[in-house]
């Protein structure tokens, strides 16, 4: 039996809500499954995930195979690199301390870096509903010299333009 773990879509039409879950590679993607893992949402900014690493962990020994998108969020989540560190235990490069210390360092620096990544999302986002159509400047409003001199240029263009077509037409 071929072991995947993957994502199983719930949610309302466009939009998504996925759990990941460990189910036989046979049984539909919505359909029956072995144990869930955790779940996904890509419509948050940055998407939410959650998981429990050490069952995903145990999955992972057992002969699970991740789906892409499954094996990114693993990634992501640190849960790769920590099967990766386990496995240079089990060779003998070094004890299990060390390798927990290495998770838990490599850990909170990515903690912190997608902390300044979920802080740049939020100062991106405008505060409050900027308005779609532009504000109309006021209108100065025009002495008695000003409208006669504007009035006189008006009259001007009205005679060349009608001089021009007067040319155009002969």
């Amino acid at each position: 039996m071929a072991v995947k773990m993957r994502l199983q879509r719930h949610g309302s039409k466009k939009r998504p809500f996925y759990f990941i879950v460990v189910a036989d590679g046979r049984s539909p993607r919505d359909g029956k499954f072995i144990q869930k893992l955790g779940s996904y949402n890509p419509l948050t900014v940055p998407a939410s995930i959650q998981i429990d690493r050490q069952k995903a962990l145990d999955w992972l020994h057992k002969g699970a195979q991740p789906t892409d998108t499954v094996r990114r969020i693993l990634s992501f989540k640190g849960v790769l690199f920590l099967k990766h560190l386990l496995r240079g235990v089990t060779l003998g490069l070094f004890d299990e301390a060390t390798a927990m210390e290495k998770f838990t360092k490599w850990s909170g620096e990515h903690e912190q870096e997608f902390a300044k990544r979920q802080d740049s999302h939020k100062k991106a986002r405008p505060k409050g509903n900027q308005p779609f159509v532009k504000k109309e400047k006021p209108v100065a409003v025009a002495t008695e010299n000003e409208t006669s001199e504007e009035a006189e240029g008006v009259s001007q263009e009205a005679e060349v333009t009608a001089e021009t077509e007067q040319k155009t037409e002969e």
